[in-house]
């Protein structure tokens, strides 16, 4: 299967550090996306910092409907806290996955059965437009969205991308992407991030030794 058959909807979020840094952050799938939700400890942490918590951007049920409109447009507004604790219970689940699979460790079954407990609920079924006729709801509940948000971690789990779930290389990081590029060497959870400061790091390190040997070279 192709790796695009792992991307069933776009991917990828903003990101706000500690320091200021405003980042675009494609963890490469929709899954993971919603995992971040809850901020990189979800995931085991992330540098250990105040960032954690600066990530986490769903904190109640009003912001959990705002996060699945905009990845699904066609889902009515969450309506109260049963649906938060769930979709708390099912991106917990998902993040401990993620970091599992991204060490090559054998997945917690108890986080499998809540991604499959999702994943076996109704999605949001396919519409096609230009009919006379509206059958069913208008709009389809948050708990379908879960649900496909629960199929993509099904296939994100999956033998299609063994291997290419990552940490990013990053000593202070360890974000967890989908590397869903054609070389699959992807090694920063973002160049524009931590692909950045490994680039000026060696910048650093080349003109310090460079400095060294012309002072050698004067000394003798």
């Amino acid at each position: 299967m192709p790796t695009d058959a792992l991307l069933p909807r776009e991917t990828g979020q903003w990101m706000d550090d500690a320091d200021g840094l405003r980042w675009w952050f494609d963890s490469g799938a929709l899954a993971l996306d919603f995992a971040y939700t809850g901020g990189a400890n979800v995931l085991g942490g992330a540098g250990g910092g105040s960032d954690d918590a600066q990530w986490r951007s769903v904190d109640d049920a009003e912001q959990l409907g705002a996060w699945l409109q905009s990845r699904f447009p066609e889902v009515a507004a969450t309506t109260g806290d049963r649906e938060f604790r769930d979709a708390e219970m099912l991106r917990a689940a998902i993040g401990r996955l993620a970091r599992q699979a991204s060490r090559a460790e054998i997945l917690g079954p108890a986080d499998v059965d809540v991604v499959n407990l999702f994943a076996a609920t109704p999605d949001i079924p396919p519409v096609l437009a230009g009919g006379g006729r509206q059958a069913g709801r208008t709009l389809a509940r948050p708990h379908q969205a879960l649900g496909t948000v629960a199929r993509d971690a099904v296939r994100l789990f999956g033998p299609d991308a063994d291997g290419r779930i990552r940490e990013c290389s990053a000593d202070d990081c360890g974000l967890v992407y989908l590397d869903t590029s054609r070389s699959g060497n992807r090694r920063w959870c973002s160049m524009q991030r931590c692909g950045n400061r490994a680039k000026v790091r060696a910048h650093r390190a080349r003109a310090a030794g460079r400095r060294a040997g012309a002072a050698a070279g004067i000394a003798e």
